[in-house]
C-alpha cells in the first residue's frame, strides 16, 4: 500500500477498497500496477478508463498477449447532495480555508457524513467497473490494478475524487466563494491585499561590506594589527633548575666528569637568553 498510496488520502482510498474487496485480488492487481503493465490511463466525466496488457492464458483461449480495456466509475453525488454538502463545509472555517488553499482537509468526511453522504468510497456499490477480460471476478485484477493507480493519482492530487463524484476543483471553488464565510475568507487569501515585498523597506539591518585589511608582512598577520598589552614582569626563580637539582650533581644515569647540575645551570640560561632575544 505504501508504493502507491504515500499521503493519508490515498492510503483512506485503498483501505476503503480493502473493506469490501477481495485482498488476493487486490495483491495481484498492486503487482499489475507496478509492473508497468498498465499502459496508459486517462479521467475524463468521472470515469477512469485505461489500456492494460492482459497475460497468455490457454485456459481461457488467450495465446498471445493481449490489451484489455478497463474503466472505474465512482457513482457521482447528485447536485442537490453537492449543494447540501457545501453548505455543511461553508460552515466551517478549517474546511473553507485549507480547500480555498488547493490543501485537503483531513477531516473534510465529517462534513459528508453529517448528512448521510461520503465522498471516499464507502462500499461495493460506488462502484461501476468494467473490463474486456475474459474473468468474470470483479474486480478482476486489472481493475484492481487500475485502482492502485487511481490511489496514486489521488496522492498528487486529492481534488480528483471531487470530480469523479462529479464537481470539480473550479466548480467547488466557485461554489465555496458565493458562501458568506467563503467571500470572507477568499478576500483575505487574495494576493491584492498583500503588500508587495519589494517595495516595502526591510525591517532588519542590511549587511554593510566593509573593506579587509591589507597586511603588509607576515609578522603582522600573525600578531595582528592591534598588540596584546606586554604580560606583567616576573622576578626569576631564586634557584635556577630546582628540579634538576633534586638529581644531585652526580645521578645515577651521569657518566661524566663535570657536574650534571652546573651542565643543566649553563643549558637554562642559554634558553632564557634566546627567548628574551625573540622577543
Amino acid at each position: 500500500m505504501a508504493q502507491f498510496s504515500r499521503t493519508w488520502w490515498g492510503q483512506r482510498f485503498i483501505v476503503a477498497l480493502e473493506e469490501f474487496t477481495d485482498p488476493a485480488r487486490l495483491g495481484r492487481g498492486r503487482s499489475y500496477a507496478s509492473g508497468g503493465r498498465i499502459l496508459e490511463y486517462s479521467l475524463a466525466n468521472g470515469t477512469v478508463n485505461a489500456r492494460v496488457r492482459g497475460s497468455i492464458n490457454p485456459y481461457f483461449g488467450v495465446y498471445r498477449e493481449p490489451i484489455y480495456r478497463t474503466s472505474i466509475t465512482i457513482k457521482p453525488i447528485s447536485s442537490g447532495d453537492w449543494k447540501k454538502a457545501i453548505q455543511q463545509i461553508a460552515s466551517r472555517a478549517d474546511l473553507v480555508t485549507k480547500l480555498l488553499m488547493n490543501e485537503m482537509p483531513d477531516t473534510i468526511e465529517d462534513a459528508f457524513s453529517r448528512l448521510g453522504l461520503h465522498l471516499l468510497p464507502h462500499s461495493e456499490s460506488d462502484f461501476v467497473t468494467d473490463c474486456s477480460c475474459p474473468d468474470w471476478a470483479n474486480p478482476c485484477k486489472h481493475i484492481a490494478g487500475l485502482y492502485y493507480l487511481l490511489a496514486s493519482a489521488l496522492d498528487r492530487d486529492p481534488f480528483l475524487m471531487f470530480e469523479l463524484r462529479g464537481l470539480t476543483r473550479e466548480a467547488l471553488h466557485t461554489e465555496l466563494v458565493k458562501t458568506p464565510l467563503g467571500k470572507i475568507l477568499a478576500s483575505a487569501l487574495k494576493s491584492e491585499d498583500l503588500p508587495d515585498v519589494e517595495s516595502v523597506e526591510s525591517y532588519y539591518t542590511r549587511p554593510a561590506r566593509e573593506p579587509g585589511a591589507v597586511v603588509t608582512s607576515h609578522k603582522e598577520f600573525w600578531t595582528g594589527a592591534k598588540r596584546l598589552p606586554p604580560l606583567p614582569a616576573t622576578s626569576p626563580a631564586s634557584v635556577s633548575a630546582l628540579l634538576v637539582k633534586k638529581q644531585g650533581d652526580y645521578p645515577p644515569f651521569w657518566h661524566k666528569d663535570v657536574s650534571f647540575i652546573s651542565m643543566m645551570e649553563e643549558l637554562y640560561e642559554r634558553v632564557r637568553t634566546k627567548s628574551k632575544q625573540m622577543k
